[in-house]
C-alpha cells in the first residue's frame, strides 16, 4: 500500500506520545521571547518621561518593540508613497552603533548594545504619529499644509528624546 511505500521511503512514521501533546508546548509568543506587556510598559515608560524607568526595563531589553515600530514606521511611510525601509534600518543602524560607541566612551562600566537598540528603536514611537499624519494628508490632498496637529506631534517627539536621555543617563 502507499503507507508502507511513504514508511519505506521516508523511514519511520514518528507516533505522538502523551509527552509530545500541543497542551505541554510553551504559546508561540513565549516561544519567540514576545513579551507584549514589557512591550506596553516600555512604551507607557517612553510616552511620559516624567514617571522614573523601572529598572527591570533595563535588565532585559527586548527588541522585538523596537522591530514592531521600525516596521510600522515603515509601513506608514509606505501608505504615504515613499518607500525607504533601508533609509530606516540604515540610519538606524549607523545611529545606534554611534550612540553605543560615545556610550561606552564616556561611561565607566560600559553598556550593552541591545539596551542602546531597545532604548533608542522604543523612542521611534513618536516619528510614527508624525508618519501616520503625513500619511493621511497625502491621502486627504493636504500635502503642502501645514497642521497644528503636526506641530503638537512635533514637539511632542521632543519628550521621548528626554526619555531616552534619562535612560541612557541612568545605564551608564
Amino acid at each position: 500500500s502507499t503507507i508502507q511505500a511513504l514508511t519505506c521511503s521516508m523511514g519511520a512514521v514518528p507516533t505522538q506520545t502523551a509527552s509530545d501533546s500541543f497542551e505541554d508546548e510553551p504559546p508561540l509568543m513565549e516561544e519567540l521571547g514576545i513579551d507584549l506587556p514589557q512591550i506596553y510598559q516600555t512604551t507607557m515608560t517612553v510616552l511620559n518621561p516624567s514617571k522614573p524607568a523601572a529598572t527591570t526595563l533595563m535588565d532585559d531589553p527586548d527588541l522585538s518593540g523596537p522591530l514592531l515600530f521600525c516596521l510600522g514606521f515603515g509601513s506608514l511611510l509606505l501608505l504615504s508613497g515613499k518607500i525607504h525601509f533601508g533609509y530606516i534600518y540604515g540610519v538606524a543602524l549607523i545611529g545606534a552603533a554611534s550612540m553605543y560607541t560615545l556610550l561606552n566612551l564616556m561611561s565607566v562600566n560600559g553598556v550593552s548594545a541591545s539596551i542602546t537598540v531597545s532604548v533608542l528603536g522604543y523612542c521611534m514611537l513618536p516619528m510614527c504619529g508624525l508618519a501616520a499624519i503625513s500619511a493621511y494628508s497625502v491621502s486627504r490632498g493636504y500635502l503642502g499644509s501645514f497642521s497644528p496637529l503636526s506641530l503638537f506631534l512635533g514637539l511632542r517627539s521632543l519628550l521621548p528624546s528626554c526619555s531616552c536621555l534619562c535612560w541612557l543617563c541612568t545605564i551608564s
